[in-house]
């Protein structure tokens, strides 16, 4: 499924710039605050060294307010409200353009900026990455069949703050891991996904955590 096809699905909207609700903050006058999300990426040991390129492109990102549950308690395909968010009180912010990313460069401390978004202040539960599609080429001259999980947005279940006039970075940290002769599927790696405040840096200690596999 790609993404297009998933967004139709989902019954989602796609939107660019602020993204707002009713669980921000607001100033005296009843104004929604923002703050600046930053996206980042980077990867962290598990196959990625059968590759000699692993290019994956990434449409926008999902952000899921606190405080904000579906009925069901899970993932729904129910319309989009009024607001932009879906059924899930989950939020979807497009890049102007689609960012690519060869995971193999992003190994270490090595982390690619993606995007900045003004995002309403306050606390959010996790953050997902919409990715449309994985190009991967093995050492060995082959190309390598490479998926996301259940071919939906790959989720990474990081809690995060949006503080007024400031800026919250999120490194998303995933890389490929074999499943069977020449495929593989791309998993997030909590040990490494971390959330930076202000002038907070992504260093090589936070880089040396050792992957977790599910």
């Amino acid at each position: 499924m790609n993404r297009r096809e998933y967004l139709k699905t989902a019954g989602v909207t796609a939107t660019a710039g602020l993204v707002a609700g009713c669980s921000g903050s607001t100033d005296g006058n009843g104004t929604p605050t923002y703050g600046t999300l930053a996206t980042s990426v980077t990867d962290q040991p598990a196959d990625i060294d059968d590759f000699e390129s692993c290019v994956v492109t990434i449409q926008g990102i999902w952000v899921k307010p606190a405080g904000e549950e579906t009925e069901s308690g899970s993932e729904s395909t129910a319309e989009t409200t009024e607001s932009g968010t879906d059924a899930d009180g989950r939020r979807y912010i497009e890049f102007e353009e689609a960012q690519e990313a060869d995971l193999v460069q992003l190994q270490g401390a090595n982390t690619q900026l993606l995007d900045e978004t003004e995002v309403e202040t306050g606390d959010y539960q996790y953050l997902q990455l919409d990715i449309s599609g994985v190009e991967g080429a093995l050492t060995d001259g082959s190309d390598a069949s490479v998926d996301t999980p259940g071919n939906a947005p790959l989720k990474f279940d990081a809690e995060f703050e949006i503080r007024e006039g400031e800026t919250t970075t999120f490194v998303a940290d995933f890389t490929p891991v074999k499943r069977g002769p020449n495929g593989y599927v791309i998993q997030p790696v909590a040990s490494g996904t971390k959330v930076l405040y202000g002038d907070d840096e992504y260093t090589a200690a936070d880089a040396s955590a050792t992957p977790t596999e599910s």
